[in-house]
């Protein structure tokens, strides 16, 4: 589900069913999580906004002998990754409950678009690095999510709403992590180039 907590549960889109469906819908999931995952560094590994647990599920994967942990505000999500085995717990983004300098990589994949305070946000990340530690974020293409939508007629998806409060831009993300004491080492449109066109951003910034 969403990870906005306020969205009316009536008509609530479900992350894992549409995963279900399979189709393009799915293997675009999968390729995009596979191009960010290669970018993880280390064990102790946080995926904040874990959702209903699709990509956390891949990090277990990955890094079997490690201590990967999803955090999420919603406790519907929270009750949905347990089903699935998942080790998670509740958390915000502006108080997260791990210890200075603790983490080797946070993952924060279409969350920050959800945020109203996301420097502070930032912050909160930025202390629980550990010194050199990575964060990688994804967030969407707005427009071109609609745009998709409408020519293949998923009219309920197309109209939904997220609760995205604010579209980012690689200008502008790239401005917000320097800001709070991040590096981009890595900055890439999925699926293609331009960034008008696509339907990600994903940022790789190193804790400076």
């Amino acid at each position: 589900m969403p990870v906005d907590t306020n969205l009316a549960k009536q008509g609530m889109i479900y992350q894992r069913q549409q995963y279900a469906k399979g189709g393009l819908g799915a293997r675009y999931w999968d390729y995009r999580d596979d191009t960010a995952l290669r970018y993880v560094v280390g064990d102790r590994i946080v995926d904040i906004g874990c959702g209903e647990g699709i990509t956390l599920e891949k990090v277990v994967r990955r890094h079997p002998g490690g201590h990967a942990v999803g955090i999420d505000s919603e406790p519907e999500n929270i009750a949905i990754c347990r089903e699935h085995g998942l080790p998670v717990q509740y958390g915000t983004l502006y108080g997260l409950p791990f210890a200075d300098g603790s983490q080797d990589c946070v993952l924060l994949f279409e969350v920050i678009e959800h945020l109203a305070d996301p420097a502070a946000a930032l912050a909160e990340i930025h202390r629980v690095l550990r010194p050199a530690g990575r964060l990688i974020v994804i967030f969407p293409n707005d427009r071109m999510f609609l745009a998709v939508r409408l020519l293949t007629g998923m009219l309920k998806e197309a109209f939904y709403d997220a609760g995205h409060v604010r579209q980012w831009t690689p200008r502008s993300i790239r401005r917000a992590l320097a800001a709070a004491g991040f590096a981009a080492t890595v900055q890439r449109n999925l699926p293609f180039l331009l960034w008008p066109i696509s339907l990600h951003h994903l940022v790789v910034a190193d804790k400076g």
